[in-house]
């Protein structure tokens, strides 16, 4: 019996692959690339300048489309598809997509693969179009218990469609910081920077105001005269791959250059250069104030052997176990809480190396690629023999 054809479609935004990408690729990448010796398949993308049409994505066909729009996008894509003949096609975090797959496809199975909650607002989708976009698709799958409710609220009657599948970190690049080489690694990266005798509180992520840092930095800088050695480093732009700046970042750095010695700005950075931020990092903060699916910063930091200090919202309080692996603050009086939990762990050296080790264990007991691939292949052999 011939192996299941399996067609990933990404929402076409960014490159793939690329460092500059939002996470939306890099879990295509992991994902498909760990599952492929179980199925045939083939990912479809945006072309981009210096890019093939015909190319490979960690060992894994990819046909990319070179279209200027995202309606002429999808339909090239369509056309693509009548070739390939799959199985399964499965969209990416693009509800709107599934429709059109689905008119287009009466007979496959489409799969739509939620990453966040974004592409489900009125903004992206009328709700009316949504809850025909879920039951739709033929399996959602979800990150989160969190994202598994926001689904079943909007479109009960599919619930027995949505299957949640966590997510998961690549352990042969974020390395615990508690081992001998981590240790060396750890000082090696603030003296290479000057930062030797500094506590370093590190963000990684995205500068919009829904991901709370307006908040962390004001509760650092209310810390820096009890905690002189106190150094916040935020690393991220408002876009994936880009330094280009809004109104809200150019206030954030306004801040920071009226506290050099306590604040540092580093541009967007590819995925590459990420691990090598988390190793000099004595803190990572991820104080986003609602709507976080999964938060794959959170597992990252984890893996690295650095304490957490989350909100308590979303899929977050999901994956950090509050007192164990990290501290989990509440939204409410955000910037007040950030500061109780961070003077905590300042003080407190053996809490540190008590949460970053057990969010080591925590994550390679729970969230690897390698399990993620193995759950969603799982369904695809479930369903795909089923059919037959």
């Amino acid at each position: 019996m011939r192996l299941p054809r399996v067609a990933v479609i990404t929402p076409g935004t960014f490159p793939i692959p690329s460092g500059a990408s939002s996470s939306v690729e890099r879990v295509v990448e992991y994902v498909v690339s760990m599952a492929a010796e179980r199925m045939e398949a083939r990912i479809y993308g945006r072309l981009w300048p210096g890019q093939a049409s015909h190319g490979f994505v960690r060992g894994v066909p990819c046909e990319r489309i070179r279209s200027s729009t995202t309606r002429s996008y999808i339909r090239d894509v369509i056309h693509g598809l009548t070739t390939f003949n799959p199985d399964i096609v499965q969209v990416e975090n693009r509800p709107r997509f599934v429709l059109e797959l689905k008119r287009s496809f009466p007979d496959k199975l489409v799969w739509l693969n939620l990453h966040s909650t974004t592409f489900m607002s009125r903004k992206h989708i009328p709700v009316k179009l949504l809850r025909t976009a879920f039951r739709s698709a033929d399996r959602i799958f979800v990150n989160s218990r969190y994202l598994y409710e926001e689904v079943r609220r909007k479109a009960p009657d599919c619930e027995d469609r949505i299957v949640i599948n966590p997510l998961g970190v690549d352990g042969a690049r974020f390395k615990t910081r508690w081992s001998e080489e981590g240790r060396e690694r750890h000082a090696a990266g603030k003296n290479s920077y000057g930062w030797g005798e500094r506590k370093v509180v590190l963000y990684v992520g995205r500068l919009i105001p829904l991901k709370g840092v307006h908040h962390l930095l004001q509760a650092v800088l209310r810390l820096k005269k009890a905690h002189p050695n106190i150094l916040l480093v935020i690393v991220g732009s408002a876009f994936y791959g880009s330094k280009r700046k809004t109104t809200y970042v150019r206030k954030l750095e306004r801040i920071g250059r009226r506290h050099r010695e306590h604040v540092r700005f580093v541009p967007y950075v590819s995925h590459e250069e990420v691990p090598s931020w988390y190793a000099m990092a004595d803190v990572v903060v991820v104080p986003s104030v609602r709507r976080e699916a999964f938060g794959l910063v959170n597992v990252e930091a984890m893996a690295s052997g650095v304490p957490v200090v989350a909100s308590k919202v979303g899929g977050i309080q999901e994956i950090v176990i509050d007192e164990k692996t990290g501290l989990l603050v509440p939204p409410h009086r955000m910037e007040a809480h950030l500061r109780i939990a961070l003077e905590r762990l300042l003080l407190d050296r053996a809490l540190c190396e008590q949460l970053g080790q057990a969010g080591v264990e925590h994550v390679e007991s729970l969230y690897t690629w390698q399990r993620t691939a193995e759950r969603w292949a799982d369904e695809i052999n479930l369903c795909v023999t089923a059919s037959r």
